[in-house]
């Protein structure tokens, strides 16, 4: 009972700085941002029947006519927002045109490396980044090459929306995330933000990327790979006291069952009442961690 009495007055504090629009800014602007309404809207959809339809409302008035939404209301081009856009609506239950159009802007976009000649120029010409271009995911936005966090909630996104009537096509665009997220893992397990090797040198993994890209992996075959990265996500959570990388990792190791109400509580400590947290996708992740096992989880994608 406390701890629920302790995430309504977290939630509260969400939902009194939720802007005109129906969305929410990652701090003060009065420019909505996406992917923080989305978390946020993931958070609190449970607590009010209300607040669902304010997010869904929110998300099919700033969908872009491709299908895709921009990384802030108002924007003009298509970014990794979309993925998430794609997980509310799925799990707010709003089955509609506008997850169509969304799939079919992610299954339509891919990172540079996609392209005949960035695949070329990867193979021949450019020797300090190592992976293999064939294998590509999705950009932050488009134009640019592929990186594991959108690629992973693209992934996500896909089997959740797809779970009951995988196309050749969608199960083709999965298949190919899940292969650049292998790809690009680091050397030791966990991943980057982005590449694994860079000039000769592997690259540290990072707490967010690593425990994201788990989220992608989370129906895939169990291999060497996945155990060596959520032994390290386990070691490396233990010691950081950032309430983001925390909360997204509660998120990511729940559905590979790993323990996590010590982690939980430690989270409850440093969130407090939510005031201190300034960062409202912050706050929202927060939100959706200390209520893991609690209520649907927003990223689980049904075996």
């Amino acid at each position: 009972m406390a701890r629920s009495a302790e995430v309504s007055v977290i939630e509260k504090a969400l939902l009194q700085r939720q802007l005109p629009s129906g969305g929410w800014s990652f701090f003060r602007s009065e420019q909505a941002s996406v992917e923080t309404t989305c978390l946020a809207g993931l958070a609190l959809g449970s607590a009010s029947h209300g607040n669902a339809v304010s997010t869904v409302r929110f998300l099919k008035t700033s969908q872009l006519s491709d299908g895709a939404w921009p990384a802030f209301q108002g924007d003009s081009e298509g970014a990794w927002t979309t993925a998430l856009a794609l997980c509310a609506l799925t799990v707010l239950d709003e089955i509609s045109d506008a997850s169509d159009r969304a799939l079919r802007w992610l299954q339509g976009t891919r990172g540079k490396e996609g392209h005949w000649f960035w695949r070329w120029k990867f193979k021949t010409a450019d020797c300090y980044v190592r992976f293999d271009p064939d294998k590509y995911g999705w950009p932050w936005i488009s134009g640019s090459a592929s990186w594991v966090i959108p690629t992973a909630f693209s992934v996500v996104a896909i089997k959740q929306f797809t779970v009951c009537n995988r196309t050749e096509a969608s199960e083709k665009r999965i298949h190919l995330g899940v292969d650049m997220l292998l790809d690009r893992a680091c050397v030791d397990g966990g991943w980057n933000s982005g590449n694994s090797v860079v000039y000769g040198v592997p690259l540290r993994p990072h707490v967010e990327a690593t425990a994201i890209a788990l989220l992608a992996l989370q129906d895939e075959r169990r291999t060497e790979l996945t155990e060596r990265s959520t032994a390290w996500l386990k070691v490396e959570v233990a010691r950081i006291d950032s309430v983001s990388s925390l909360a997204w990792s509660i998120l990511s190791l729940f559905v590979h069952q790993e323990p996590v109400e010590h982690l939980k509580a430690r989270l409850a400590t440093l969130v407090g009442d939510g005031r201190d947290v300034r960062n409202n996708a912050t706050l929202a992740a927060a939100i959706l961690a200390l209520k893991c096992g609690e209520m649907i989880h927003p990223f689980e994608v049904l075996r």
